[in-house]
């Protein structure tokens, strides 16, 4: 009996060895759009994780180390988040300024701010979310939308995450 329970025991260790290496399911990133329907005011956050952003360095800043502790890389690293993330509001590409950039052992977050007219905050919202797809072909970016109290999600995946993503216009609060 006992040695019918060690050999049981000895299976299932040797088949659960692997998964500690699986551990990492994929890359992917997750963003909020903030859109204030009273203020016009635009606020984007992105978080990714630091053991996807470092190993991109290689590709985005190619003469720079491939850390996040060299100026150089992270100065690479802010515009090329700033061209593969685009936010439209009325078919406007919204101006976003990078307000604060932190730089954490598990992940990287970065705070824009802008601002749209009163007028079009409640108008369609397109998106494009392709960070990292260039770099890893099974990034999954999640990008959360918020105004007016509602929250819709979009997901940009692999190849596809550089094609635009929309929300309809949403109705004025009667």
């Amino acid at each position: 009996m006992i040695k019918r329970a060690v050999a049981l025991f000895a299976a299932v260790s040797f088949a659960l060895a692997p998964l500690p290496a699986a551990a990492h399911r994929g890359h992917g990133a997750m963003s909020v759009v903030d859109i204030d329907v009273r203020s016009g005011e635009v606020r984007v956050s992105h978080r990714v994780a630091t053991h996807d952003a470092e190993p991109a360095l290689a590709l985005i800043a190619p003469d720079a180390q491939t850390s996040l502790d060299d100026p150089e890389a992270v100065e690479a690293l802010k515009l090329y988040m700033d061209r593969r993330f685009v936010v439209a509001v009325a078919d406007q590409p919204v101006a976003l300024t990078l307000k604060a950039m932190t730089l954490g052992a598990d992940e990287v977050r970065f705070e824009y701010a802008g601002k749209v007219s009163t007028a079009l905050t409640r108008a369609n919202v397109a998106v494009i979310a392709a960070m990292f797809a260039d770099v890893y072909g099974d990034q999954v970016n999640q990008v959360n939308i918020r105004r007016a109290g509602v929250t819709r999600t979009l997901v940009f995946a692999g190849a596809e995450a550089a094609t635009p993503q929309a929300l309809d216009a949403i109705e004025p609060a009667p």
